[in-house]
C-alpha cells in the first residue's frame, strides 16, 4: 500500500489540475455573459472515452433538440459533457437573444440559441458530422449548382452561402470561400465548387 498511495495522490492532483486549468475567453463586444464556464466531470470518466462522437441529425445535435430546456444542466447533459459552456445574451433585430457557447481548447465549437427551449444550433466543430459531412467538406461534393438549394447568408453569416442539406428539413450548411464579385450576389457555381462548409446549422 505504501507504493500505491503516492500514485493515487498524484493521479488526484493531475485530475484537479485538468479541472482548474483554462480561463474564459474575453467577452465579445455587446454581449453579456454569466455562468462563464462550467466543467463536466462526466467527460473525465473512462466510460466516456469510448462513446461515439456527437452527430447532427434531423432531431438535433447529440441529445440537444427542440424540447431541450435552455438551461446549463440540460444543454450540458445533451452534449454529453463534451464541452465547457458559457451563457450570454445579446441584442438581435431589436430583441434580446439568449445563447450558450460550447467551448473546447479555448475555441467556440457550437452556439445554442433559444428562449424556453432550444431553437437553433450552430456547429463549428470539425469533429461533428451531419450525414457524413463536416467542416471542410467541399460544395462540389454535395451540390452541382446553388439554384434551388442555397441562399445568401444573413447576419454574421452574410459573407457565406447557406444551403439546405439534401433531403433535410432541419439541417443546412454554411459555405465559405473566396470571391471578389459584387456584394450581395451569390457567386457563380464554378466559384462555389471550391467553397467548403464552415458551419452546420440545425433549426427546430
Amino acid at each position: 500500500m505504501k507504493t500505491v498511495r503516492p500514485a493515487l495522490i498524484a493521479a488526484a492532483l493531475l485530475l484537479t489540475g485538468c479541472a482548474s486549468s483554462g480561463s474564459a475567453p474575453e467577452p465579445d463586444s455587446g454581449v453579456t455573459w454569466w455562468n462563464p464556464l462550467t466543467y463536466s466531470w462526466s467527460s473525465l470518466s473512462p466510460l466516456r472515452w469510448f462513446d461515439a462522437s456527437l452527430t447532427v441529425t434531423e432531431s438535433g445535435v447529440g441529445d440537444v433538440n427542440g424540447s431541450t430546456a435552455m438551461n446549463l444542466e440540460a444543454v450540458s447533459n445533451g452534449l454529453k459533457g463534451e464541452y465547457r459552456l458559457r451563457k450570454g445574451m445579446r441584442g438581435q433585430n431589436g430583441e434580446v437573444v439568449s445563447f450558450f457557447q460550447a467551448m473546447n481548447d479555448g475555441q467556440v465549437k457550437m452556439e445554442i440559441t433559444g428562449d424556453a427551449t432550444v431553437s437553433r444550433i450552430d456547429v463549428m466543430d470539425d469533429q461533428v458530422e451531419a450525414d457524413g459531412n463536416k467542416i471542410g467538406t467541399a460544395f462540389s461534393e454535395l451540390y452541382s449548382k446553388a439554384y434551388g438549394a442555397c441562399r445568401k447568408g444573413t447576419g454574421s453569416d452574410s459573407e457565406g452561402l447557406e444551403c439546405k442539406a439534401p433531403g433535410s428539413q432541419h439541417i443546412s450548411y454554411l459555405f465559405s470561400g473566396e470571391w471578389h464579385g459584387p456584394e450581395g450576389l451569390i457567386p457563380p457555381d464554378d466559384t462555389l465548387k471550391s467553397w467548403t462548409i464552415s458551419k452546420i446549422i440545425w433549426r427546430r
